[in-house]
C-alpha cells in the first residue's frame, strides 16, 4: 500500500525537495538497513498510530513481503533515517505469489498492467520531519526506480485513520467517487468492504495530505475503501500510471518536457 496517511502528513509540492539539501536517497543495501526501515515503521503504525501488528520480532514491522522488496531510505546528513518506502517489482510479485493489495482487493482488472506494475507500500516519515521535502525525496527516488526498470505504473493503497468510526472515511469516499474516480476498467473490488451504506456522507472531507499528494500528482482512485481492522483503517487503492503524471511532476520526477 501507498500506505497511512498520518505517517507522511504534509502534502508534498514540486518545489519542497529543494528546501531539504541535506537529505540523501538511496536503496537498503543488506538487513541491517531494512531492519531500519522496519523499526521506523514500527514506531510509526504501532507506537505512535496504535496498529496490531503480527511480527516475528517486538519493535520492527516484518511480513512476508519484506524480503521481496527492495526498500527505499532517506536520511538526513548526519545518518538519521526519516522516511522508507517499500516497493514489489513485477518479477519479486511472480516469485511470492502475488501483491500485498491482493489481500485486501482484487485486481483482477489489472491483470494487462502486471508485467511492468510496480507496488508501492509501508511509506512513513519520521514524526519529526513531516514537512513535505523527505515524501518528495522518496518520490524523487521511486521516479529513477521507474525509469531504470522500464515501468508504467503504480499501485497501493492510502490509508485513512477510522477513529471516527468510519464517517469521515465515508464522506471522503463520496467525494473522490465523483471528482477522482478511476475509469471502469481499473476498478478494484474490495474484499472486506467499509460498509458505507451504513456510514454518513456529508461530512467535510478534504483528503489528507498524502493522499492529496498522490493525486495531485496524477493518481486515481480504483473503487470504493476496504477496511483494515489491524490499522483501523480505510484503504483507499490507488493507481498511478506514468504518462497520466501532472506535467508539472513529470518535468521534476521523470524529466519530461524539459531540454536536453
Amino acid at each position: 500500500m501507498f500506505d497511512h496517511d498520518d505517517a507522511a502528513a504534509t502534502a508534498p509540492r514540486a518545489d519542497d525537495a529543494r528546501r531539504a539539501p541535506t537529505l540523501s536517497v538511496a536503496w537498503a543495501r543488506g538487513a541491517d538497513e531494512i531492519a531500519e526501515a522496519q523499526s521506523l515503521r514500527w514506531s510509526v503504525f504501532v507506537d505512535e498510530l496504535g496498529a496490531r501488528l503480527s511480527s516475528p520480532r517486538e519493535g520492527l514491522d516484518i511480513d512476508i513481503f519484506d524480503a521481496y522488496c527492495d526498500h527505499l531510505l532517506v536520511r538526513t546528513g548526519d545518518g538519521l533515517l526519516v522516511g522508507t518506502y517499500r516497493v514489489l517489482p513485477p518479477h519479486q510479485a511472480k516469485r511470492i505469489g502475488g501483491l500485498y493489495a491482493e489481500t485486501e482487493f482484487d485486481l483482477t482488472r489489472l491483470v494487462h498492467l502486471r508485467p511492468r506494475l510496480l507496488e508501492l507500500g509501508r511509506a512513513c516519515v519520521h514524526r519529526a520531519y513531516r514537512n513535505g521535502a523527505v515524501i518528495m525525496a522518496l518520490w524523487a527516488g521511486l521516479a529513477d526506480y521507474m525509469r531504470r526498470h522500464g515501468l508504467d505504473a503504480m499501485v497501493g493503497c492510502t490509508s485513512v485513520s477510522m477513529r471516527d468510526g468510519g464517517h469521515f472515511a465515508a464522506s471522503l469516499w463520496a467525494r473522490l467517487r465523483r471528482s477522482h474516480l478511476a475509469p471502469i476498467e481499473d476498478h478494484l473490488l474490495p474484499r472486506l468492504p467499509l460498509p458505507v451504506d451504513n456510514l454518513r456522507h456529508d461530512l467535510p472531507a478534504e483528503p489528507p495530505a498524502l493522499l492529496k499528494g498522490y493525486l495531485r500528482v496524477g493518481a486515481r482512485v480504483c473503487g470504493a475503501p476496504a477496511w483494515d481492522p489491524d490499522f483501523n483503517t480505510a484503504d483507499f487503492p490507488l493507481l498511478l500510471r506514468l504518462n497520466e503524471v501532472h506535467p508539472r511532476y513529470a518535468r521534476h520526477f521523470l524529466h519530461v518536457g524539459t531540454a536536453a
